[in-house]
């Protein structure tokens, strides 16, 4: 009998969670189902986005839910995976009100969760997607904007360039395929994928070399059309 196959833990707010992919159930779950069907051996993905989270409430509750999904005793997961940040960007009742959180708060809060992140796992961080600006505001009280994203993208790409913490820059590599691909992988709300951008934010995650470093060919390619 092998060795126990690695865990892994994905945290963050609703693009973790896979909120608007009624067939794959976001990027997550295809992952955790391509893992599933490869071998033994493949890592245990578990999923603990919460729609709406913040920098702060993700820091409240990663360490305490992250030393939960060891299943052997003493055995806690190896590899980590953030990915927030838009909730943070947002304005609050007109698009030039206060952020949701405030940016020295974000920074200050990044800082501190990716440095005890560090010390518990390896850290791997999936960046934001662009919002569609015409379609704001969300529920009629958050305003997002492209650039609001970028400095909040930024600020965390940078922490984790400091920390040696592979960032995957989703920002950007979907700003590159212009405006009117982005509105196509989008849901009517302009901010969360709908399954067709979920299903290319997976390709472009099982793709990225940092995750393949991970787990040293483990991943598969199952879960590429949709269903």
């Amino acid at each position: 009998m092998g060795p126990p196959p690695p865990k892994v833990v994905a945290i963050g707010d609703s693009l973790t969670y896979g909120y608007g992919d009624p067939v794959g159930g976001g990027w997550v779950d295809r992952l955790k189902r391509d893992w599933m069907s490869s071998t033994p051996s493949a890592p245990v993905l578990y999923n603990l986005g919460v729609r709406g989270d913040t920098i702060a409430q993700i820091h409240h509750r990663f360490e305490f839910e992250f030393q939960q999904r060891g299943e052997l005793r003493h055995r806690p997961p190896q590899t980590l995976i953030f990915s927030f940040g838009v909730n943070d960007s947002a304005r609050l009742g007109h698009s030039r009100g206060r952020h949701r959180t405030p940016f020295e708060a974000f920074q200050g809060h990044l800082g501190t969760l990716l440095d005890q992140a560090c010390q518990l796992a390896q850290v791997l961080f999936v960046g934001m997607v662009p919002v569609d600006e015409r379609q704001m505001p969300f529920m009629d009280a958050f305003f997002l904007t492209q650039e609001d994203q970028y400095l909040y993208k930024e600020a965390t790409r940078l922490a984790c360039q400091e920390r040696q913490v592979p960032y995957l820059d989703v920002f950007e590599i979907w700003r590159q395929r212009g405006a009117d691909w982005l509105v196509q992988q989008l849901c009517d709300d302009g901010l969360h994928p709908n399954s067709r951008g979920y299903l290319h934010l997976y390709q472009d995650i099982v793709h990225w070399p940092a995750l393949e470093r991970c787990f040293h060919g483990t991943l598969t390619s199952h879960n590429t059309t949709l269903g």
